[in-house]
């Protein structure tokens, strides 16, 4: 099948000397469009992630300027504070969870800190590319594609199933399928940080009892009492600056990667099902921006304003 011949006299306009729509899309030059290179790469945003890692530094800053100004950081050092609240938070995590599921949490936990995510902009043109290319040769042409879709595993099962012919409804339902499995996982994960950041202010409290039992105990042995209201006092600070400072932001950004993920996945599940419908490459332009968020809206195609009197 072939694109419509407007779209190619639009095209062939726009790029009179075989160019790019790259000032058009904001996309480098040199770029190549149409069906030149169906499987390029898509440009990972992100790598380290520096709101994490300066949000989480000049929290530490701060406390710790707070700690040294008005004494010795050695004060709020205290061993038996530390056994509580970790370990205490751990244990009660893990009962509330399972240790798989407390283990992938902290991982993805730690994967966030050096999250990548796919542009949806560059993901939306990349499918276009793939319809363009199936509609004008068949979807079994995207086969030479293939090897160069590796790098992103969920579409080159996506495009594997388009070429091996099975029926679009059921790509859809093996792809959306798979959409909401990880999405549940990373939802778990979120869930595992958010329960821990609940835990740890309340493990807080706990050894703030236990000092304050030590200390009343010892009320007749004055070198006592320090060691235990240090005990009662550390242990809800530890609380609270592990819930809040450390543990709950880390939730946020796991569940804002696992919400990129999604978007990503649900972009590369409909360009699938509308390959393998053989729509128009017109129609999967814009069933992509009716999920896009308004501001990653894309026009892939360029549009001519209608005549006056045509």
């Amino acid at each position: 099948m072939a694109v419509s011949s407007d779209t190619g006299a639009a095209r062939a306009k726009a790029n009179p000397g075989g160019g790019t729509r790259a000032a058009a899309q904001g996309e480098p030059a040199g770029t190549p469009t149409g069906a030149a290179a169906p499987g390029r790469s898509v440009r990972l945003r992100g790598g380290l992630d520096v709101a994490t890692l300066v949000g989480l530094a000049a929290a530490a800053g701060v406390i710790l300027i707070a700690i040294t100004t008005g004494g010795s950081a050695r004060a709020f050092l205290d061993p038996p504070s530390l056994l509580i609240v970790l370990g205490g938070t751990l244990a009660v995590t893990t009962a509330s969870f399972s240790l798989g599921d407390v283990a992938v949490a902290w991982k993805n936990a730690a994967a966030v800190l050096v999250h990548q995510t796919l542009d949806p902009k560059g993901v939306a043109r990349q499918v276009l590319l793939l319809a363009e290319a199936a509609r004008r040769a068949g979807p079994e042409t995207l086969r030479n594609v293939l090897p160069e879709l590796r790098a992103e595993p969920f579409l080159h099962r996506s495009v594997t199933l388009i070429t091996e012919g099975l029926p679009p409804d059921a790509i859809e339902r093996m792809l959306t399928g798979e959409v909401e499995a990880t999405a549940g996982g990373h939802g778990k994960s979120a869930g595992v940080l958010r329960r821990a950041s609940e835990v740890a202010p309340a493990m807080g409290l706990i050894g703030t009892l236990v000092g304050l039992v030590q200390m009343l105990g010892s009320l007749s042995d004055p070198s006592a009492i320090g060691p235990a209201m240090a005990l009662a006092l550390l242990t809800t600070f530890y609380g609270a600056v592990l819930g809040n400072v450390v543990l709950s932001p880390l939730a946020a950004k796991v569940e804002r990667a696992a919400e990129e993920d999604a978007l990503v996945k649900t972009l590369y599940t409909i360009g699938a099902v509308s390959i393998a419908r053989q729509e128009n490459p017109r129609r999967l332009e814009m069933l992509l921006n009716a999920v896009l968020p308004p501001g990653k809206r894309i026009q892939y195609f360029d549009r001519e304003a209608p005549r006056v009197g045509a």
